[in-house]
């Protein structure tokens, strides 16, 4: 009889316990998808949402490269990098943000050769380990508009699988469904770990320290 009744009670209690924890799962369902509502509508909000797209056209565009030594500009260096991919988000003639990325593998020099002593160190581990780090990226954050033409471009710039953030000034023209934009970058390449010859990573370079200073002038034509 103790059995039949200890079951019996089993049996009512749990449905109970079912019964009340369905409401109680439900309001905490109810209350993260209200949470989640709160949240997601503020990420979609950090992208543009506006503009048209132009496509960069890497026949027409370039980037060019110019590295110095540390003492004067003599045994200066300059060449080229290739656009891999990019397009520019034009709103009311007006640049909004965009993305760059460079082919790495591409670099040459000032001849737009590649099979040489300088190139091969270039791509070494040395300076931007080209094997490991293929493709590096520019992707524009901010622009301020200046007077004329020019503009104030900031973004993060990825080297080696490091990003920080740059700023620059460009100009910038748009008609008849072409972008043209003109600048120039200088970063400090110690920020992306390309250490060799760098002062700020070894002593004693004399007269064989580079500057840590990189040049990056660019000329970019997109298309809508």
């Amino acid at each position: 009889m103790k059995l039949f009744k200890r079951s019996f009670a089993n049996k009512i209690v749990l449905p109970c316990l079912i019964l009340m924890t369905v409401p109680l799962f439900s309001a905490y369902r109810q209350s993260r998808i209200k949470e989640n509502e709160s949240v997601l509508p503020s990420l979609v909000l950090l992208r543009p949402v506006s503009g048209d797209k132009y496509v960069v056209d890497k026949i027409e565009s370039l980037v060019k490269w110019k590295g110095t030594m540390q003492i004067g500009s003599m045994g200066k260096h300059e060449g080229y990098i290739s656009i891999l991919n990019g397009e520019l988000m034009i709103d009311k003639r007006q640049l909004v943000s965009g993305r760059i990325e460079l082919d790495m593998s591409t670099i040459s020099d000032e001849f737009h050769l590649s099979d040489n002593n300088l190139i091969t160190h270039l791509k070494s581990a040395d300076f931007f380990d080209v094997e490991k780090f293929p493709i590096s990226t520019f992707e524009i954050t901010k622009v301020t508009s200046g007077d004329d033409e020019n503009v104030k471009v900031t973004g993060d710039l990825t080297i080696k699988g490091i990003t920080h953030g740059v700023t620059f000034r460009a100009k910038m023209e748009v008609k008849h469904g072409i972008a043209n934009a003109t600048g120039e970058l200088i970063v400090d390449r110690a920020q992306w770990d390309v250490r060799y010859g760098s002062g700020k990573f070894y002593d004693n370079l004399a007269d064989d320290a580079i500057a840590d200073s990189i040049a990056f002038k660019m000329k970019i034509a997109a298309k809508k």
